[in-house]
């Protein structure tokens, strides 16, 4: 599968480096984008970037970015054929969890070594923290059962 793209990088990026210790200030973050505001460049850290220092969406909002990753994230896994698990994170119910041979086929392993090179992390530990993450990071980011407009 091609490198992922910019906002699903990003997605992906936080979520592994931030982890789900910080997913409150990730869902107030894409909360107040999904209100439109965006989020300004002098807010607080994620993943160890700045707003201003994060890749922007097609509105140059943090949170199109974010919100431009679910929907990839979904696709990929649909594409692979792991949708219903991903689609169990968006809904209202339990979440499924994700294998990480299923993660590694839906977001590649370009995009896995990609992502293990930016954060530091080794391609195991990239696999295990967004395996532990996702599905409740997504399913928080959901919280109306569909992806934000």
């Amino acid at each position: 599968m091609a490198r992922g793209t910019p906002s699903l990088m990003a997605l992906l990026g936080v979520l592994a480096m931030a982890g789900y210790q910080n997913r409150d200030k990730l869902a107030e973050m894409l909360g107040r984008a999904t209100g439109g505001q965006g989020v300004p460049g002098e807010g607080g850290r994620a993943g160890g970037q700045t707003g201003a220092q994060m890749p922007r969406g097609n509105d140059g909002s943090v949170g199109a970015m974010l919100n431009d990753g679910l929907r990839d994230l979904l696709d990929r896994f649909r594409g692979a054929g792991h949708g219903e698990t991903a689609e169990s994170w968006v809904r209202s119910g339990p979440n499924r969890p994700v294998e990480p041979t299923h993660l590694e086929s839906a977001i590649g392993p370009e995009t896995l070594d990609e992502l293990a090179q930016h954060t530091g992390l080794s391609r195991e530990e990239v696999l295990s923290r967004l395996t532990r993450t996702l599905p409740d990071a997504v399913d928080r980011y959901t919280p109306e059962g569909r992806l934000p407009g």
